[in-house]
């Protein structure tokens, strides 16, 4: 009896067709990394390359005299549970772990100095004005402006994208400066005046114009918040036990074990499309050379982990690799130069701005600082210091307070949207030295250089934030730029915006558009 062919979308055909597909990722970021691991799951093979001598983009990590710590993002949102999904899928769910319960301060108050950031409130807006926390920091006057929110004329009320704009004209400049400036400045290295209310605090003009004031409207959001809390347990924000690192592994480990290649050190010099094929050339990125012997290597390695044949079209003297798939998850800069000739209808959309900032992280003797005299960090009135945030990581998390025992961590950050970091023309040392003198000004006590034990610095380009008026537009139409070019997705915060929680979500989003595209269309 003969023996009948597979159904041409049975999973033994989709499965072979996947095996024929080489996929090419450029960039080892997170939203790289996920990509990668969504087209290896479904046999596809896939070849990351990463110009740096680490993957993983915005998870870093230091070591600090022994002290293995977060030099990158050090936690993730916990909206939408698509980051905790993926840890639980990589077996890290034991290691998520919530912040200490201690709140943050303000620093650079006119007239008080510092003060806790006040309880109820979002975005720094109060529900409020008359609570004492927040009477402290925009006085009496500050009080009854806010409190003219309360008795203007519903008649009056519009519908305001910008959060600066909204938060003046109802409860004045004092709230809008000293509470929620300091906050989205820390938050979205951004001003008030240029974050989309609508993104930002969803709901907030809607319950506005319900309840006829701006701080009736952020009650409403607060026990609506409240009621969600109460059914789902859970902090803001979280983070892993050891570091956010330890995501950056877990996925590279997945990866290998699905027969992905991952190869540090190696830029893409440029991308090009013949018919249905894409050749990446290869350039060493320590040398500027082309990467003849490393191109070499890292196609053999693919073959021999997939167990497929050569990669046809690859020639080691051009240091070219030929693939049926590209995915760039680099930052914005290096993507749109790289996709300038390939998909040209992106030169046509507009870039965001993106700024370069820098944490310093220090490892202190200080014993002053035990109390943890300004909670589990600050976050300044614009204008008012030279660091934008500061993070107590040892008394934020406990993993971190445990790992450094008698010495104490802290992170400081520098620059934001249209400021750019001060420590940016200064070798390691003055920065640190820098971070120091910051560090004692924003937590109230004395610290000296000499209570240096160790310090770290690192720059990253801060990709534009979703919440950002105008961002939502500028992202779609560069996706749609990049989509409407075959068998190529390009996938990062630049694109998802900032933040684990949107940035992972929209790289598996990507990576699934692209692989049925490979193996349906």
């Amino acid at each position: 009896m003969t023996e009948r062919p597979a159904p041409e979308n049975s999973p033994e055909r989709l499965a072979a067709r996947a095996a024929e597909k080489h996929v090419i990722v450029i960039g080892g970021g997170i939203g790289g990394l996920v990509a990668a691991r969504e087209c290896a799951k479904v046999g596809m093979r896939v070849t990351v390359l990463e110009a740096a001598d680490a993957v993983g983009g915005a998870l870093r990590r230091a070591e600090l005299d022994g002290v293995v710590v977060d030099a990158g993002a050090e936690s993730f949102a916990t909206r939408g549970g698509h980051v905790r999904r993926l840890l639980t899928e990589l077996g890290l769910a034991d290691r998520i772990v919530a912040p200490a319960a201690g709140g943050a301060w303000l620093a650079g108050i006119p007239g008080v100095g510092a003060a806790p950031l006040p309880a109820g409130g979002i975005l720094g807006i109060p529900a409020n004005p008359f609570q004492e926390d927040v009477r402290r920091i925009i006085g009496w006057s500050g009080v009854w402006r806010a409190y003219l929110d309360r008795v203007r004329p519903p008649l009056t009320i519009g519908h305001d994208h910008s959060l600066g704009r909204l938060v003046s004209t109802r409860m004045g400049a004092k709230v809008r400066d000293r509470l929620v400036a300091p906050v989205t400045t820390g938050v979205y290295s951004a001003s008030p005046e240029d974050v989309d209310v609508d993104i930002a605090a969803p709901g907030l003009n809607a319950a506005l114009t319900s309840v006829g004031s701006l701080s009736g409207a952020v009650q409403v959001l607060l026990d609506e918040g409240a009621e969600r809390a109460a059914k789902a347990p859970g902090s803001a924000v979280e983070g892993l036990e050891g570091g956010m690192t330890g995501l950056v592994d877990a996925l590279v480990a997945d990866l290998e074990r699905l027969g992905g290649v991952v190869r540090t050190g190696v830029r893409v010099d440029r991308v090009t499309r013949s018919g249905e094929a894409w050749s990446v050339q290869v350039v060493d990125a320590a040398q500027g050379d082309s990467a003849g012997d490393e191109a070499e290597t890292i196609v053999e390695a693919a073959v021999h982990a997939s167990g497929a044949d050569p990669v046809p079209g690859f020639a080691t003297d051009e240091a070219e690799l030929a693939a049926d798939a590209v995915i760039v998850a680099t930052a914005e800069s290096s993507a749109r130069a790289l996709l300038s000739a390939v998909a040209p209808a992106l030169v046509e959309t507009e870039a965001a701005a993106s700024p370069e900032i820098e944490i310093v992280t220090l490892l202190l003797r200080a014993p002053a600082l035990d109390a943890a005299p300004r909670g589990t960090g600050v976050l300044t009135v614009p204008g008012s210091h030279i660091a934008k945030a500061l993070t107590h990581s040892s008394a934020k998390w406990d993993w971190v307070r445990r790992a450094a025992g008698d010495r104490h961590v802290v992170r400081v950050s520098f620059g934001a949207q249209g400021e750019p970091a001060a420590t940016a023309a200064l070798d390691d040392g003055d920065a640190a030295a820098l971070a120091v003198r910051e560090a004692s000004a924003l937590l109230g006590v004395a610290l000296a250089e000499g209570d240096l034990i160790a310090a770290h610095r690192g720059r990253f380009v801060q990709s534009q934030p979703a919440s950002i008026i105008g961002s939502a537009g500028r992202r779609a139409a560069a996706r749609a730029a990049v989509q409407a070019v075959p068998a190529l997705a390009a996938v990062g915060a630049w694109l998802a915006g900032t933040g684990l929680a949107q940035v992972i979500p929209d790289a598996t989003e990507e990576a699934d558009r692209l692989r049925h595209a490979l193996l349906w269309e």
